[in-house]
């Protein structure tokens, strides 16, 4: 069995990874190139190996560098299983027709130039039609769950508390009568985050591929990042300019919008003048929010606590969602104070750049970054110091106030990368630096290799690894002792009684006529799975 890396090696871009057994071929993630041009030209190169030949892709999370280049495996030629959660199949729903919909008009932009030069039309790296083609393909499953591929194959997701829906990825493969077992870390998450739980532990693996992202790097914490972020909000309010987020659609957007909720809707000492306007301007963000609302099952227990309170963090009264591209354009027509969220994250694409546009060269404005931004994009050169950049096709001066608040990084840092490794109790073998710029790879890899005295590897795009058989026989999961399994039954018992409860005490708001009118598909199905899901826990108990 081997091991290749084809994505995300010395880059955080393009994650996908080939694992090759004696009788089947997966590959985890299959993600999108991003950054400089001669990054993304990456994307139009023929897959290393034939996708047609590829049985399973284990995709960690539905972020478009992990997940973007789907619709172009399917195209050629994948006719396999993608296993994902069921969170992750929401979001790529939205994120792959909305990448679909970006190349047909990019393609037919450049088309246009290329007809007036004389030049061959180019086709887009993938239609939205064969976007949704490529949805099908999907099976999804929830965290905790033991997922039997087939007799040599079984794997599990475990929350990594990235984004909604992401996850580990445990995998446990024989070959030759003889056991492996593997751990994907994925893209890792910070504890302590809104929304989400924070990143479980693993317990054991023979061989680790971990994400580096922030492996030299240790964040503010989250807390100061937000007082901060309000902080910006109100100076820059008060000499009357508007705030611009660059924040990706999926994830950080919402995280801002519930941490904006709280200030804004419990703040008692908050003057209504100070309330300012808050508007989101991505259609994509928008569908998100709904797919976040939609599985809040994945909550951590403090957002669910507001939910079964009536509460919806991702509304209040400021809070304005931006649909039609009329209206996002009259954003910057009028020049009282706001906060503009709109994505892309990186300002590579979207209407961002517009927004960047009409108010980077205003010194009363502030443009706060809330996430990493890769080599050569435009949020990277603006935070490198550029003093002009061209957006659009225009020169814009950079005049407007530059804030980096790492401390909102969906990225695990240093400290919580190599503490998520100390909570193993069989350390593996040999771990696999990946998805991490150079640097920030080779220092995690030293601090690795210093502290547990693992063999660590920083791969090249294109290296192959043999997976070789330890001397030391790993046992499928370490032992937990049976106290440990009571209390976590106990724990989900406890959670649903909660549940019932609050339903229960909002069951008029239920059978309203006007929700019904609006969404009673939506609640039968719900109540006829929860249904089963009870039928089928007591059929086990009475075993």
């Amino acid at each position: 069995m081997d091991i290749q890396f084809f994505g995300a090696a010395k880059m955080v871009t393009g994650s996908n990874y080939l694992i090759t057994t004696d009788k089947y071929k997966l590959i985890i993630d299959c993600g999108m190139f991003q950054g400089s041009e001669e990054i993304e030209r990456l994307n139009y190169e023929p897959f290393p190996y034939n996708p047609a030949d590829i049985d399973y892709l284990i995709l960690s999370h539905a972020h478009i560098d992990h997940s973007g280049r789907i619709p172009k495996l399917v195209k050629d030629g994948f006719k396999g299983r993608i296993i994902s959660t069921k969170a992750t199949f929401d979001l790529c729903k939205i994120m792959l027709m909305d990448s679909a919909k970006i190349q047909e008009a990019d393609v037919e932009w450049e088309n246009r130039k290329r007809q007036r030069a004389g030049k061959k039309a180019i086709e887009p790296l993938y239609t939205m039609e064969e976007a949704e083609i490529s949805l099908k393909f999907f099976e999804t499953y929830l965290y905790g769950q033991k997922i039997i591929v087939n007799e040599d194959i079984e794997l599990m997701f475990r929350d990594a508390g990235h984004m909604l829906g992401s996850s580990i990825i445990e995998l446990w493969i024989k070959e030759k009568g003889d056991s492996y077992k593997i751990v994907f870390s994925g893209d890792l998450g910070m504890p302590n985050r809104p929304i989400l739980n924070d990143p479980e532990y693993i317990d054991d693996s023979d061989y680790l591929i971990i994400e580096s992202t922030y492996g030299d790097r240790i964040h503010e914490e989250f807390a100061k990042s937000t007082e901060r972020l309000i902080e910006i909000i109100n100076k820059t309010v008060i000499r009357g300019g508007s705030v611009i987020i660059p924040a990706f659609a999926v994830g950080r957007t919402q995280e801002l919008i519930y941490e904006l909720n709280k200030y804004y809707e419990y703040n008692n000492q908050i003057e209504e003048y100070m309330k300012i306007p808050i508007y989101v301007d991505s259609p994509m963000a928008l569908m998100a929010t709904e797919a976040f609302q939609t599985n809040s099952s994945s909550f951590d227990d403090e957002a669910k606590s507001l939910i079964l309170k009536g509460d919806n963090p991702f509304k209040f009264p400021n809070l304005r969602y931006i649909k039609d591209q009329n209206e996002s354009m009259a954003l910057n027509k009028y020049k009282f104070p706001k906060v503009i969220i709109s994505s892309s994250g990186m300002a590579t694409a979207g209407r961002i750049r517009h927004h960047l546009k009409h108010n980077l060269w205003d010194e009363k404005n502030s443009l706060v970054f809330v996430g990493y931004q890769a080599e050569g994009t435009l949020g990277r050169i603006i935070l490198n110091g550029a003093k002009r950049v061209k957006i659009l096709g225009e020169e814009v001066a950079v005049k407007a106030e530059i804030y980096n608040l790492e401390g909102f990084s969906g990225h695990a840092d240093q400290i919580m990368l190599l503490d998520w490794i100390r909570k193993f109790k069989n350390k593996p073998k040999k771990i696999f630096i990946v998805h991490g710029e150079e640097e920030a790879a080779n220092t995690l890899a030293n601090l690795i290799e210093e502290e547990f005295n693992i063999d660590t590897i920083v791969p090249n795009i294109g290296d192959k690894f043999e997976i070789e058989k330890q001397t030391i026989e790993l046992k499928e999961r370490a032992e937990r002792d049976t106290l440990d399994l009571e209390e976590s039954i106990r724990k989900e018992l406890e959670y649903i009684y909660n549940q019932f409860q609050s339903l229960d005490e909002r069951k008029d708001r239920l059978l309203d006529h006007e929700l019904l009118d609006k969404k009673y598909d939506s609640i039968k199905n719900i109540l006829i799975l929860l249904q089963q899901n009870l039928m089928d826990l007591n059929m086990l108990l009475g075993r």
